[in-house]
C-alpha cells in the first residue's frame, strides 16, 4: 500500500509520521536534549555481578547503571549452540572489568538501558555481526531458493578471510551486488573505527552513535511502498541528500521539501492523532471502541460494542466488532509503539469459526508491523495474548509524566512537550496575522522553562516570526493549559 512519511523539524525536537491513505500509521520523536541510545556501543565497565539472578551492572557513562542478562553475553550463546553447559556470569565478568556492550533497549521508567555484548552495526541492506561468523536472511524474505541465493551473494561479497557475519535485511531484496557490497564496506569500515576507538579510550566510554532519526527514516523505515519523503526544513532536506547520495541513492528523488503556507503536520491533522493517541479510548468507525490501558508490566486492551447494533444479530453484531477492532489495535500498537506483553480482551464469541477469523484478521492487521510480534490463541478466558518487541519507550512515557494532582493514578503533558506546543501555536498564529506582540498565559511550571531552559527557543521564536513574545503566569491554569493573547 502506497505510504508516505512526513517529517517535522523544529530545534528542540524531530518528529515523523509514517502515513498511508491520508491515515498515521506511526510516530517517531527524537528531542535534541532525549535522544536514544539504542544501537550505541560503548566500552563500559562491570560495576556488580548479580550471580542469583545471572546478571551484571554495566557503568557505560550514563545516569543509570545499564543491564545485562547471561543470556545476552556472546560466551553463554556460543555455548547454547554447541550444546554445552553454560558458564555461570560470575565465572565470566567481574567488577571493574571494561567490557564492549551495545544497548538493546532505552531506560523505561526506573529501569536502566538494557546492554549487549553480542554487536550488531545496522545498515541499509545488512546488518554486520563482527563476532558472529554465518550469514542469515530476514523472515520477511519469502522463497527458500531466493533465500539461498541472497545468502550465497552475501557470502560471496564478504571473502573468505570474514571472521565476522552478517544478516540480510528486508531492503536488500531488489538489491544489486553493487550496492550490497557499497553496505559491506561501509559497515566494516565502521566496525574499524570503533576498535580504534577501542584501543585509545578509557571505560566508560562511547563508542559509536547510531545514527539520528532523520537518517534512521532513510535506513530503516523506506520501502519500495514509500512514495515520498516530505520535510519541512530545508538544512534537513540537504543533509538527508547528501547521506542518501552516498547510502541510499534509489530514495534520492522521493525527498521533498514542504512549501505550503500550511505546517506540513496540519496537512493529514497528526497533532490530532497524538491527542487521539494519547487517551484511553479509541472510537471505532461502526460505533465501537476501545480501552486501552499501560503499565510497568503489560498492556491491555479491552473491546466494547459501544453504540454499534448493526449485526443480523447479537452474535453477529459481537462478530463485526472484534474483526473491525483487529485493525484498529494492530495501528493503536504502531501509533504508541506499545511493547511488552499485551493482553487483548475481545468480546467473547461462542462460535469457534468466529474466533479463527478475528485471529486471521488479526495476523494480516500485524504483518505491516516492522517490530517483531508474537501472537498465541484464545486462552481459556477468552483472551488473547501477545508480545510487540520493546527497544524504545512509548509514546505515553516519551510525552507525558505521572500526574502530581491525582498521585500518580493518571498522567499529564510535561511542561516541556507544553512549551512546543506553545511554540508551534505561535508559529502557526504568526502565520494567519499580524499583531504587535504574542503573550503567553500559562502555568508557573511551563512560564518557568521557558525562562530557564527553554529560553533560547522561545528566542529563536520570537526572531523568526519578527514579533516580541511575553510570559505571563496564570495560578489558576494546570500544566496543560494556556492561552496565547494577540495584541
Amino acid at each position: 500500500m502506497p505510504e508516505d512519511i512526513l517529517i517535522n523539524v523544529t530545534p528542540f525536537e524531530t518528529r515523523v509520521a509514517l502515513v498511508e491513505q491520508g491515515s498515521v500509521q506511526e510516530l517517531h520523536i527524537e528531542r535534541s536534549i532525549q535522544r536514544g541510545y539504542v544501537g550505541n556501543v560503548y566500552l563500559g565497565k562491570v560495576v556488580r555481578v548479580l550471580p542469583g539472578m545471572q546478571s551484571a551492572f554495566i557503568d557505560i557513562g550514563q545516569e543509570r547503571a545499564a543491564f545485562v542478562h547471561i543470556a545476552d553475553l556472546r560466551q553463554n550463546r556460543s555455548e547454547r549452540i554447541n550444546g554445552a553447559n553454560p558458564t555461570p556470569i560470575e565465572k565470566i565478568l567481574f567488577e571493574g572489568q571494561s567490557l564492549i556492550v551495545q544497548v538493546t533497549k532505552d531506560p523505561l521508567g526506573t529501569k536502566g538501558a538494557r546492554v549487549s555484548t553480542q554487536i550488531s552495526i545496522a545498515g541499509r541492506m545488512l546488518v554486520y555481526l563482527p563476532y558472529d561468523p554465518h550469514v542469515g536472511v530476514s523472515q520477511r524474505i519469502e522463497g527458500e531458493e531466493f533465500r539461498n541465493d541472497l545468502k550465497a551473494r552475501v557470502q560471496k561479497l564478504s571473502g573468505p578471510d570474514e571472521k565476522g557475519g552478517f544478516i540480510v535485511r528486508t531492503q536488500a531484496e531488489l538489491a544489486t551486488d553493487e550496492e550490497l557490497q557499497a553496505d559491506c564496506e561501509y559497515l566494516k569500515k565502521l566496525w574499524c573505527i570503533i576498535q580504534q576507538r577501542l584501543r585509545s579510550q578509557p571505560s566508560p566510554s562511547t563508542l559509536y552513535t547510531d545514527l539520528d532519526l532523520t537518517q534512521r527514516v532513510l535506513r530503516d523505515m523506506v520501502t519500495p511502498e514509500t512514495e515520498n519523503i516530505i520535510v519541512d526544513s530545508r538544512t534537513v532536506v540537504q543533509a538527508m541528500l547528501d547521506w542518501a547520495k552516498t547510502y541510499t541513492p534509489s530514495v534520492l528523488d522521493r525527498i521533498h521539501h514542504h512549501v505550503g503556507s500550511r505546517p506540513l503536520f496540519d496537512t493529514v491533522n497528526v497533532d490530532e492523532e497524538i491527542a487521539r493517541a494519547l487517551s484511553r479510548r479509541v472510537n471505532l468507525k461502526s460505533g465501537g471502541y476501545l480501552i486501552i490501558d499501560q503499565t510497568e508490566a503489560l498492556t491491555t486492551v479491552d473491546v466494547n460494542t459501544g453504540g454499534y447494533v448493526g449485526g443480523r444479530n447479537f452474535g453477529d453484531t459481537i462478530f463485526r466488532t472484534n474483526l473491525e477492532a483487529t485493525g484498529a489495535i494492530a495501528r493503536q500498537l504502531r501509533l504508541r509503539n506499545l511493547g511488552g506483553i499485551i493482553i487483548l480482551d475481545f468480546i467473547d464469541m461462542d462460535n469457534e469459526e468466529h474466533k479463527q477469523s478475528v485471529l486471521r484478521e488479526l495476523h494480516v492487521a500485524l504483518a505491516k508491523d516492522r517490530t517483531r510480534v508474537t501472537v498465541s490463541g484464545f486462552s481459556q478466558l477468552g483472551l488473547v495474548e501477545m508480545t510487540r518487541k520493546r527497544t524504545r519507550e512509548s509514546l505515553n512515557n516519551q510525552l507525558c509524566e505521572p500526574c502530581p494532582t491525582c498521585q500518580s493514578r493518571g498522567s499529564v503533558r510535561t511542561a516541556r512537550t507544553v512549551c512546543y506546543e506553545v511554540l508551534r501555536e505561535v508559529l502557526r498564529e504568526a502565520k494567519q496575522f499580524n499583531p504587535k506582540e504574542f503573550r503567553i498565559l500559562a502555568s508557573q511550571d511551563v512560564v518557568d522553562l521557558f525562562l530557564e531552559e527553554e529560553s533560547q527557543h522561545l528566542a529563536q521564536a520570537g526572531d523568526f516570526i519578527g514579533k516580541p513574545i511575553s510570559l505571563e503566569v496564570d495560578p489558576m491554569y494546570t500544566q496543560e493549559q494556556y492561552d496565547i493573547i494577540l495584541f
